[in-house]
């Protein structure tokens, strides 16, 4: 009888010490992952204005080459739209346009590029509220030529490339910093004169998602 309950208070013993084991492995489970925070999705229409600085490396007078003629100021406005699925990229088109003062006079002549603007492609690469794109494309400017008391504008057209860094620093609204180059075509002015340019330019800018930006959904 006194093995019968020995065994018997021994059994009860190590399941007591099992029950233990199991509630204390229960107690200190490892802890879930942290959450990571959704990122923002660029998706979407956007509107906006900018403005900057803009000058010539090189403009062409009859064939003949003449550096950093023209500069001046500009500001305008963008619209466009952005797409991303479910990666860091994103890709869009944006069309840009701006009044400009970018000219040089001099000896009773002058040329003056008055507007200017673009259709472009546009790729980039999202952390989350920072966006860094390269874009390219289609490029104009209305430039005046006047000398000898006449004048005359004209369209050119021509390409356009360049990048920029643009920041989501509030719902629905960013702000961008862009550099771009563009090069525009000849043309004839006042049957004399063959004009061509290229224009480089720096610019800052404020753009409006319209719908805010949406937070993305894994």
């Amino acid at each position: 009888m006194k093995k019968m309950l020995l065994a018997t208070a021994a059994l009860l013993a190590m399941g007591a010490t099992s029950n233990a084991a199991d509630l204390a492995a229960r107690t200190y489970t490892k802890a879930p992952p942290a959450v990571v925070a959704p990122a923002i999705n660029w998706s979407g229409f956007y509107v906006g204005a900018m403005g900057g600085y803009g000058w010539t490396q090189t403009v062409s007078l009859n064939g003949q080459n003449f550096s950093d003629e023209l500069n001046g100021g500009f500001g305008g406005g963008t619209i466009g739209y952005n797409w991303q699925m479910g990666s860091p990229w994103v890709f869009g088109i944006e069309v840009d346009a701006a009044g400009a003062s970018i000219k040089k006079s001099e000896l009773g002549a002058e040329a003056k590029i008055d507007a200017f603007g673009s259709v472009t492609g546009r790729v980039g690469y999202a952390a989350d509220a920072m966006l860094i794109y390269a874009k390219g494309g289609f490029a104009w400017a209305n430039n005046k030529v006047s000398a000898l008391g006449l004048s005359e504008s004209k369209t050119h057209a021509g390409w356009t490339i360049g990048a920029g860094l643009e920041y989501m620093f509030a719902p629905a609204w960013s702000v961008k910093a862009e550099y771009m180059y563009a090069d525009f075509g000849k043309e004839t002015y006042l049957n004399t004169f063959d004009v061509g340019a290229d224009l480089h330019t720096v610019k800052a800018g404020v753009n409006y998602h319209f719908g805010g930006p949406v937070v993305a959904k894994y």
